[in-house]
């Protein structure tokens, strides 16, 4: 069996080089990843022209196509968000946005491009809503086709209405490591699991 393969979308809303704490999460995910052979690479969204839309296409030079095509590549896709008013960012709506024309791209056997991928979630932040961002973003993954493993999300929240973002947390925070950790272990497991067992087909 060939290794998995992973994208990471960050979906902070600062474009490159700006320090981002969603990449630093993003990072050590990645990071985690390959101590379980998975390969693969993160892509901060804003730093491409993606168009708003419920498409696979929005044309006028939308760079959702490229990405898109890169995200079918993968096995594993993880979304990594910040919080903002307790919302995933406006980056990340767009992306489930973009995501919900998979529903009716189907192959062969009738299945979303989707199935046999599977998906994690990092969600960073100075105030709460870790839980209820990561419960959004799990609804809408698995409504178009991927496949959440157990503790399939790792997060930082720091405390409300203060100024100290992840990125200035050093050492990084034990339990949001170790959470990482799992997540990254669980998410290689399962794309293992769908690569050699795959959905059956729609009857």
């Amino acid at each position: 069996m060939t290794s998995p393969t992973c994208l990471i979308l960050n979906c902070t809303l600062k474009n490159s080089p700006d320090e981002s704490s969603s990449a630093l999460l993003g990072s050590q995910i990645l990071t985690a990843l390959m101590d379980y052979e998975v390969k693969g690479e993160m892509v901060r969204v804003v730093d491409h022209n993606v168009r708003f839309g419920v498409s696979t296409d929005e044309g006028d030079g939308d760079a959702w196509p490229q990405l898109r095509e890169r995200m079918l590549a993968a096995d594993v896709l993880v979304l990594v968000t910040p919080i903002w008013l307790g919302q995933p960012s406006s980056v990340c709506k767009m992306v489930l946005e973009r995501l919900d024309a998979e529903l009716s791209e189907t192959d062969d056997a009738g299945r979303m491009l989707t199935y046999d991928k599977v998906a994690g979630i990092g969600v960073v932040g100075n105030e709460d809503g870790a839980h209820h961002v990561t419960a959004e973003l799990c609804q809408a993954l698995s409504d178009v086709g991927f496949t959440i493993p157990a503790n399939g999300s790792t997060y930082w929240v720091g405390e409300a209405m203060q100024a100290v973002d992840y990125k200035d947390k050093q050492p990084t925070p034990e339990k949001t490591a170790g959470t990482t950790k799992t997540m990254a272990r669980n998410l290689a497991h399962l794309a293992g699991l769908l690569a050699d067992s795959p959905y059956p087909p729609e009857e």
